[in-house]
């Protein structure tokens, strides 16, 4: 890979970055400051936990060149089974979480099958499942259940315990947990321009890389600075999300599994001929989608303290669109969890100040739509760019 592909590939990323600077400039200045409030903060991480945690499995379906639209009902679905479980079953909630990951893995499986072996186009096989599970949900959670055990709740409403007590209002341990981000994130950094120049691919300028750290390690900060200041401190639910965005970030840039991914939305025909388990791929794809669904869901119903068909409306276009946002290429071989994540935040970003803004929901779809359709565009236009040059 040649200096100029780098460079291209990192000013894609970097520019997604500083557009969520820029929005987060103009809703704080729109909502007269209100939005960067440690409260505020704290919610909009957990009003879009769904979404950050359906990305980073939507973020491989799409590389691969799929699409998947059912997760919004399997999250419903899976919600229902837990409300059945925990509450008229009376299981323990461990073991109804622990169910509810392994129907989400079975579901994956399901559509895994027909999109890997039967070869059904995914954007068919989630279609339907988008209709089943959404009827199954009804059937089984038409009747809201509520009553979950507080450990439950603890979820989605709970924070990791002050152990460290704090310092001038501080919470020790966001602080610290911020700390080791932000070492953890140079040490990556610092460790694949190492295997980058050992392989001959032609790293980004090293003043380049440590002003892209500065800039990064002052936003983490930044953002851990004003969770400590919450009423809460760190949420279990950004630990959770943490957690997954780091094991997927692996498996998608350290893995044998991750790279088949890459290659497959790149070029399908190549993949096949460079030997490449093709069907096992896209099966595994689906099971891991899956098993997110059933994270998701997990989160939701925790967060709503009852399970109900009616959640899970419009979950899959939240996490199509972060994708795309993220930088995600419609065509497939492109795209980093990262970026989704960054392009989840927007999103987020955007509901929030345009809630705090009391601006009309019909309002509020219709400015995001545009967003969606904005960030595709510019993607689309800046790789034919790339082509002509």
């Amino acid at each position: 890979m040649s200096l100029k592909e780098t460079m291209g590939g990192s000013l894609r990323q970097y520019g997604i970055m500083a557009a969520l600077v820029v929005v987060i400039a103009i809703a704080a200045a729109g909502t007269g400051g209100k939005l960067l409030m440690p409260n505020n903060v704290a919610t909009l991480i957990l009003q879009n936990s769904y979404v950050l945690i359906l990305a980073v499995g939507m973020v491989m379906v799409i590389v691969a060149g799929h699409i998947d639209l059912s997760v919004g009902s399997v999250v419903a679905f899976i919600g229902g089974i837990i409300g059945w479980m925990a509450i008229n079953w009376h299981m323990p909630w461990p073991l109804a979480v622990l169910a509810a990951l392994v129907v989400g893995v079975v579901i994956g499986a399901w559509h895994g099958f027909w999109v890997a072996y039967v070869r059904i186009p995914a954007f068919i096989v989630t279609l339907a499942g988008m209709l089943i599970f959404r009827g199954l949900a009804l059937v089984i959670a038409g009747i809201t259940m509520a009553g979950f055990d507080q450990g439950f709740i603890s979820i989605a409403s709970g924070s990791l315990p002050h152990v460290f007590g704090f310092v001038a209002n501080f919470d020790v341990v966001t602080l610290i947990i911020g700390v080791v981000g932000v070492v953890g994130l140079v040490w990556s950094q610092v460790r694949d321009r190492a295997s980058q120049i050992k392989h001959g691919i032609a790293p980004e300028p090293f003043g380049f890389m440590v002003g892209k750290l500065i800039v990064i390690s002052v936003g983490i900060l930044a953002v851990t600075a004003v969770l400590a200041l919450s009423d809460g401190g760190t949420p279990f639910l950004l630990v959770i999300v943490g957690v997954l965005i780091f094991i997927y970030s692996f498996v998608l840039n350290r893995t044998v599994f991750g790279r088949h991914i890459y290659a497959i939305g790149g070029n399908l025909n190549a993949a096949i001929l460079s030997g490449i388990n093709t069907a096992r791929t896209n099966f595994m794809i689906f099971v891991h989608m899956g098993l997110l669904c059933g994270v998701a869901a997990v989160v939701v119903t925790s967060r709503a303290g009852a399970a109900t068909a009616q959640v899970g409306q419009n979950y899959e276009l939240d996490a199509i669109a972060a994708c795309f946002i993220g930088g995600t290429a419609v065509t497939g071989g492109i795209g980093k969890i990262s970026g989704a994540m960054i392009g989840a935040l927007i999103m987020g970003v955007l509901n929030m100040a345009l809630s705090i803004a009391k601006i009309d929901p019909a309002v509020q779809q219709t400015i995001k739509g545009f967003v969606l359709l904005a960030a595709v565009a510019f993607d689309l236009l800046s790789k034919r760019r790339a082509k002509v040059a």
